[in-house]
């Protein structure tokens, strides 16, 4: 599924961007002109995306080259560069803004998601991210977050239990929630939210495999962990940042998600030049 969904959503980009037709290139650029360009770096940042920044000119012409001189998930330093691409001029200057946007977007993930991984160093703890993506680039977006040394969540509504607090208003408890999903057949782990101690005690009595404390204080997280035990797996969740993620991840919960990891991560600074 998720190379349909790169392929439909490089598709829509190059009908978006590109249209019936790049007017400026078909009447300044020879049909038959060759050309080089570089990818550069403009700014420090972790780079991730360029696998899709070959499927992006890979489906403009497939006879376009791309060579990448550095690794995904290596530190860039700002002037060095990334990559060169050669082929038909036209195509070139066709797939430099889409590759840009991706390249730009999912770079500026992977850097804010390694600046959380490195703030947590040396703890026992995993940094999430969360459903809160752009449409259609949530396999891109996820991607940039395991590049950046995260892990991820679910990836949609389909691939894992996650109660929240209106499924359990609609259900009528934590525990009514939890149940009604034991009930069915599956193989799926059971995560349910939670946002006090007694909800809490209700999830880990219904048998729930995950917790997630939603918006609890760092002392309140901390009287959590005492409470599950090791019942269950233990997630935080909400008003989290580089200030204080050390402290959550201090209180001895297992997971951190962070939905500012994908919707907040500033895009970097990257140019594509002809040479």
């Amino acid at each position: 599924m998720t190379n349909e969904l790169l392929k439909e959503t490089i598709r829509l980009a190059m009908l978006e961007d590109i249209g019936h037709g790049d007017i400026t290139s078909l009447l300044t650029v020879p049909e038959d002109s060759e050309a080089k360009a570089r990818i550069t770096a403009k700014e420090d940042f972790v780079l991730a995306g360029m696998p899709f920044v070959k499927e992006v000119f890979d489906a403009i012409d497939t006879s376009v080259a791309v060579r990448v001189s550095v690794q995904e998930g290596a530190a860039v330093k700002k002037g060095e560069v990334i990559a060169e691409i050669s082929g038909n001029a036209r195509s070139l200057l066709a797939g430099e803004r889409i590759s840009l946007n991706i390249l730009q977007r999912i770079s500026g993930i992977a850097t804010m998601t390694r600046a959380y991984v490195e703030k947590v160093s040396g703890l026992p703890v995993k940094i999430a991210d969360t459903r809160k993506t752009t449409p259609g680039m949530r396999f891109m977006e996820k991607y940039g977050v395991k590049i950046g040394g995260g892990v991820n969540h679910r990836f949609g509504l389909y691939d894992g239990i996650l109660i929240k607090d209106n499924h359990i208003k609609i259900a009528g408890g934590v525990g009514k929630a939890v149940g009604l999903t034991k009930n069915a057949r599956h193989l799926l782990k059971i995560e349910v939210e939670v946002k006090n101690f007694d909800e809490l005690r209700e999830a880990l009595n219904a048998g729930a495999d995950v917790i997630m404390l939603d918006n609890m204080s760092v002392d309140e997280m901390k009287e959590a962990v005492t409470i599950a035990k090791g019942r269950a797996v233990i997630e935080a969740s909400g008003n989290v940042n580089l200030e204080n993620i050390r402290g959550i991840a201090e209180t001895g919960t297992d997971i951190i998600s962070i939905g500012a990891l994908t919707h907040s991560a500033r895009a970097v600074d990257i140019s594509m030049k002809i040479i």
